[in-house]
């Protein structure tokens, strides 16, 4: 892996993230600045599920979509007019099947908010190509590892993988909660950056038993499991740096997750 494009885990938190970025859009604007140029971004997010298989988005201008309502009219307005890559589809989609995946591209397919929230504070010029891999689901902790391997080769080709997902995610708690951190997004948070900077990949996948508060931190799965994605595309050798996000709305952990090969230069590496 020597030389291969470092993976981003990001939190994208709620789409205002879009217009107050706060400490986690800070960083993220900082970490784009420092990393060198991508050749693409392919990117997961948990917006884009599909059941029966995965499907690569494949259109050559993707629409921004906006999937969320009951926000400001200002978040319906942002665009992010990145160019797609029909031929990057196509190769990601014979690096599935050649994996054992079902994988279709889809021409129609645009960027969902998970996608193009986070790219607007990471790649504000929209001047590099992005694919939108969907999430297939259901899918355990183990096979979305399996999904980043499968999607690993392409590190060597200078593309940036992005799951784009939330560290903790709990909207129950969306519109009650304003103030101080809770407490146990705080307690997940440190635990799973242990986890993380450990390499307990056992404990990670066993997360829901083992996390502190999972079940209330996540009460259903979709916005961590691409960080699993992320892990299966780093390798179990990763150098690991995390990018401190705070915490939004008194319930959402904001934390991102860089990983490096360990044999990446540090100028690769950021």
């Amino acid at each position: 892996m020597n030389n291969a494009y470092p993976v981003l885990f990001v939190s994208h938190g709620a789409p205002t993230f879009a217009i107050d970025p706060g400490i986690a859009g800070a960083r993220l604007a900082e970490l784009g600045r420092e990393l060198p140029r991508p050749t693409a971004i392919v990117v997961i997010s948990p917006h884009w599920m599909t059941r029966g298989g995965v499907r690569i988005g494949a259109s050559a201008a993707p629409k921004t979509i906006h999937d969320f309502g009951g926000f400001a009219d200002e978040l319906y307005r942002l665009q992010y007019p990145a160019a797609g890559s029909p031929e990057l589809a196509g190769r990601i989609q014979q690096l599935l099947a050649d994996a054992g995946w079902q994988a279709e591209t889809d021409a129609q397919r645009g960027l969902d908010h998970g996608a193009w929230v986070p790219l607007l504070h990471l790649m504000p010029a929209a001047d590099v190509p992005v694919v939108q891999v969907s999430l297939p689901w259901p899918l355990l902790p183990e096979n979305a590892f399996k999904l980043g391997e499968a999607l690993r080769p392409l590190r060597e080709a200078g593309v940036l993988l992005l799951a784009s997902g939330s560290l903790t995610h709990n909207l129950y708690e969306f519109r009650g909660h304003h103030g101080a951190p809770a407490e146990y997004v705080t307690r997940f948070a440190a635990w799973t950056a242990e986890a993380l900077a450990e390499h307990d990949l056992p404990s990670l996948f066993d997360y829901r038993r083992l996390a502190p508060a999972a079940e209330r931190a996540h009460p259903s799965d979709e916005h961590l499991i691409p960080l699993f994605v992320a892990l299966g595309a780093a390798g179990e050798d990763y150098r690991l740096r995390i990018l401190e996000g705070g915490v939004a709305y008194g319930m959402l952990a904001m934390d991102s997750y860089l990983f490096s090969s360990a044999d990446t230069p540090e100028s690769q590496a950021a």
